[in-house]
């Protein structure tokens, strides 16, 4: 019974993924005694909004043998994930996720706030790197203000702003100054800002980089742990074209892409209910197809978001149950997921260990 049970339970598909459990390397434990169930569950993945069809699947399961589930305990270990060759994984960081694209204007910086908070929301403990040295936006999107505290005069520490962690040139510099600097300068602000922060043992550390495939790029491809590359674009052939040539470049220095978000696939009207297609239909899920990598997600174009963004209230933490909101935190699973069936790191820095 027990051996039967553990198949079933792990024959289970995540919701709102093709992925099993024993696909993302959970354990699963099985104990029986007169027919009462104990399982122990760990799973490689933030899931705290899926306790409650855990439960409610594995009691099923268990039933359909006869049994009762006397208990379940459900906690998720989130690994240290394998990085680039001849690149050693960051101290207090466990996963650096880098979201790219290869042009300006598709969203990419809402996109990896939301997907941070969505990952926060999940359990997960995340923080955000502005790697947008020419146009940081975070900082504002997360409504932050004021400097940074270096308590050694070395270090920074990251600002914090709904329940992550942050941190921007744009915290170091007045609003209004230019950053007038040529590639090596930025770069080197980069690596900086990465590796001066005083980041509190990180399970996710998403990095916004700026558009294109330039110098900053390069340089966080090439020398700095990242354990996968998501590409934002919009639906539209010129979005996809310059998409590609992201996606492209990640491949070449043997960053493995996660997958694709779709940004503002689609707008509903507020006062009519009609849904258009303002940037074209199924960019994203062609392009997906066309190099064998996941669509995460389709997200909408929504007011709102816009809103809430440039009032430092990101649509997932001030409308957690919009339309919007649910797109993002499905799109968070999914890279999650994703990131949980990749190898790991030969020896794991740490794990996160949240109990049920």
């Amino acid at each position: 019974m027990t051996e039967s049970l553990q198949t079933r339970i792990a024959a289970l598909t995540v919701p709102e993924t093709d992925i099993s459990l024993g696909e993302t390397k959970a354990r699963i434990r099985v104990v029986e005694t007169a027919g009462r169930v104990v399982v122990e569950l760990v799973l490689g993945f933030p899931c705290q909004s899926l306790k409650p069809w855990l439960q409610a699947e594995i009691a099923r399961i268990v039933a359909a043998d006869g049994g009762e589930l006397a208990h379940l305990d459900i906690q998720q270990r989130i690994a240290t994930h394998a990085v680039q060759p001849n690149v050693s994984p960051l101290p207090n960081v466990r996963n650096l996720v880098a979201i790219a694209s290869g042009k300006g204007g598709v969203g990419k910086s809402t996109t990896a706030v939301n997907l941070a908070l969505a990952l926060a929301a999940e359990g997960a403990r995340v923080g955000v790197l502005d790697a947008d040295i020419y146009g940081p936006s975070i900082p504002m999107m997360l409504g932050l203000s004021g400097r940074p505290d270096s308590p050694d005069g070395k270090s920074i520490e990251p600002m914090r702003a709904h329940g992550i962690q942050a941190m921007s040139i744009g915290l170091l510099i007045e609003q209004d100054t230019p950053m007038i600097w040529r590639g090596p300068m930025a770069t080197s602000a980069l690596t900086q800002l990465l590796n001066d922060t005083r980041w509190d043992d990180l399970d996710y550390l998403i990095v916004d980089l700026p558009p294109g495939t330039g110098d900053i790029q390069l340089t966080l491809a090439q020398k700095i742990p990242v354990a996968g590359a998501v590409i934002v674009t919009t639906p539209q052939d010129v979005a996809t074209l310059d998409a590609r040539k992201a996606l492209k470049m990640f491949e070449k220095v043997e960053v493995p892409v996660l997958g694709l978000v779709e940004n503002m696939a689609v707008h509903v009207c507020s006062n009519c209910g009609h849904a258009e297609h303002i940037f074209g239909e199924g960019g994203g899920s062609r392009m997906a197809a066309q190099y064998g990598v996941p669509l995460l997600g389709s997200l909408p174009l929504e007011i709102a978001i816009r809103e809430q963004g440039d009032l430092g209230a990101p649509i997932v933490t001030s409308s957690p149950e919009s339309v919007a909101a649910h797109a993002y935190r499905t799109t968070a699973r999914r890279l999650t997921v994703g990131l949980a069936i990749r190898a790991h790191v030969a020896q794991p820095l740490s794990v996160s260990l949240i109990g049920s």
